[in-house]
């Protein structure tokens, strides 16, 4: 097609793109159609409008249930490419969304995550007994499609999503697009999962359905950093927070933001991308008996000799039942067939336990395994996450972070935390890490910063409430501010000692209560502190206080929280029915959000 003569071009400039225009594929023109109008939208003159979507539109809900903030991203994604799609799209916090009009969805889609031990998100908890429950409505008239999160190191993988799939059926509900299951590595899982559900679903509702005559172009994605394109951060500063003679190590890490365009808030989490350790890829190289410049592939399809893919690719220090299950097709091990059999779990969580890849190919060894063959039964190395300990308002450039370096010694090996050492250890100062920042929106301050808070972080679980005392700071926010802080011994680890003694003198930190666990012949942890102080903690609940939990969630995260029920018994004069449904509205309220792990 030739530019007209009326088109708003010289003759030369026509005659150019009358040469040029014929000989682009699609993919250009697409690519050609989305940079123009990204280059028009930034020199200030936007775009005309697209013609409008029509208005009898597919209904669709997304319904989330999320832990850390992945369910809510994706679903957030979910809705803009529907909306694209032409589907009438609207998301949902399953801790918001209410059950009556849960008999009244026609299209469906649940996002949600698993936690802990097959269980569902904190805010998720009510509406997912609910469904559950002998009163929820009947869904014939509904159709829906589940995408589940979870981590194949856990038992009961991606549980949660696994029980609303099963159970919209019995409701009776149509499943319009197959349920997905996703491991740590989900967004490819995600894409699919997503792309196929809208088709599948626009099909089904097809002649309801006008189409929108408007161009799809792309626009040409911008360059920026994130999880996709993780930016190299240099690591500043590095300082060691305990004191000599402490049994931990725990380091204070300060990264460089510098250039990269990424943002965070206080509660929010970075993901640090690591390499392994060179002992740790040697043990599996010499337990398999493998060449290490054996060629093959990494994620992405490259190539590349196995040491280094190995290195930089591949977890190999985790050990689940997964793994277990896929590398027994190749070892046909009868030892390893009974502990994966149905009712042996104790005794497969026996063998798991402390052990490493190393030590499956030392136990039951595969004769003449192929590197190839071996690294197809890996999954890609998955970022960590750790809790961000700084203000963005008090370190425009910078982002840090406070870790415990994990190190012990099992079955006769030496192991190490694969991110706590490469933080520790195999970066010098100067050096770059991959890195890129996770918004999590379940672990925010109080939007009236007049509001009070209480924070409970023993040992790195101080980090988000670092970053707390720092923006409340440089805020100048009226609220009043309440720490709980615990660990072994006050002369060693007392993290951040000098720091929160100055906020006390500032007058930032209203309160500080610590619990040092090994300074006495009897214990003594966070929760016992808030029993000791349950009057004002009450008192701070009731004055419209905000109350957060960091740290460990299998004996912690659980004893603070009885401490918390019980403090409303006591000093409420409630029952015990009646001071867990006042817990539990806290936390559907977000005035009780955990940062947990």
């Amino acid at each position: 097609m030739n530019i007209p003569e009326h088109a708003p071009f010289s003759e030369p400039q026509r005659s150019a793109l009358n040469q040029v225009l014929p000989t682009l594929n699609a993919q250009q023109t697409t690519w050609l159609s989305g940079f123009l109008a990204g280059a028009q939208s930034a020199s200030g003159n936007p775009a005309p409008a697209a013609i409008a979507a029509p208005t009898a539109r597919i209904p669709l809900t997304i319904l989330y249930g999320t832990e850390s903030g992945n369910a809510e991203e994706l679903a957030a994604q979910a809705k803009k490419a529907a909306a694209k799609k032409g589907f009438d799209a609207k998301i949902a916090d399953m801790g918001d969304y209410k059950p009556a009009n849960f008999g009244k969805e026609e299209n469906l889609m649940v996002i949600v995550s698993t936690w802990g031990d097959g269980e569902p998100p904190d805010r998720a908890v009510t509406f997912y007994d609910f469904v559950m429950g002998d009163k929820a409505p009947k869904m014939e008239q509904a159709r829906f499609s589940v995408l589940s999160l979870g981590d194949t190191s856990y038992e009961k993988f991606c549980q949660i999503g696994k029980d609303f799939d099963k159970r919209l059926e019995e409701l009776g509900g149509k499943r319009f697009h197959p349920r997905t299951d996703c491991d740590l590595d989900y967004e490819p899982p995600f894409n699919k999962w997503l792309d196929g559900a809208l088709h599948d679903l626009a099909e089904l509702a097809k002649p309801t359905v006008a189409t929108n005559g408007a161009s799809a172009a792309t626009l040409a994605p911008a360059i920026e950093y994130g999880k996709k394109n993780p930016f190299p951060s240099e690591l500043k500063e590095r300082v060691l927070l305990n004191g000599r003679g402490s049994k931990k190590e725990t380091i204070h890490v300060e990264l460089s933001l510098a250039g990269s365009g990424l943002t965070y808030e206080a509660g929010d989490a970075l993901a640090i991308l690591p390499s392994n350790a060179k002992e740790d890829v040697q043990a599996v190289i010499e337990a398999g008996k493998f060449n290490t410049e054996d060629a093959v592939a990494a994620p992405d399809g490259s190539e590349g000799p196995l040491n280094e893919v190995l290195t930089q690719y591949y977890d190999i220090t985790g050990l689940t039942k997964n793994i277990v299950k896929k590398y027994n097709d190749l070892a046909k091990s009868d030892e390893l067939t009974a502990l994966l059999a149905n009712g042996a779990k104790e005794k497969l969580q026996d063998y798991l336990w402390g052990r490493q890849l190393c030590d499956l190919l030392v136990d039951h060894p595969v004769s003449g395994l192929n590197a190839k063959e071996f690294v197809g039964l890996l999954r890609k190395m998955p970022p960590r996450l750790y809790s961000i300990s700084s203000s963005m308002k008090a370190h425009p450039d910078e982002v840090h972070l406070t870790v415990a370096a994990v190190r012990y010694n099992t079955h006769g090996r030496e192991r190490r935390g694969v991110a706590s050492t490469f933080l520790a250890d195999r970066v010098s100062i100067g050096d770059t890490m991959p890195i890129y920042t996770h918004h999590n929106k379940n672990f925010k301050l109080p939007a009236d910063s007049d509001k009070p808070i209480i924070m409970v972080g023993p040992g790195t679980g101080v980090a988000p409430f670092r970053s707390f005392l720092e923006e409340r700071a440089a805020t100048e926010a009226k609220g009043k501010n309440w720490l709980f802080f615990g660990d072994q011994h006050f002369l060693y680890d007392f993290l951040y000692q000098l720091e929160l003694q100055s906020y006390m003198k500032d007058g930032v930190l209203t309160k500080l209560d610590t619990a040092f666990s090994r300074d006495q012949a009897h214990k003594v942890y966070v929760q016992n502190r808030m029993i000791e102080k349950g009057k004002d903690i009450y008192a701070w609940l009731q004055d419209g206080g905000h109350f957060y939990v960091c740290g460990d969630a299998s004996r912690m995260a659980h004893d603070v929280h009885e401490a918390l029920i019980s403090i409303h018994e006591t000093h409420g004069g409630l029952s015990r029915d009646d001071a867990e449904a006042t817990v539990k509205q806290l936390q559907k309220d977000k005035r009780y959000q955990r940062d947990v792990y």
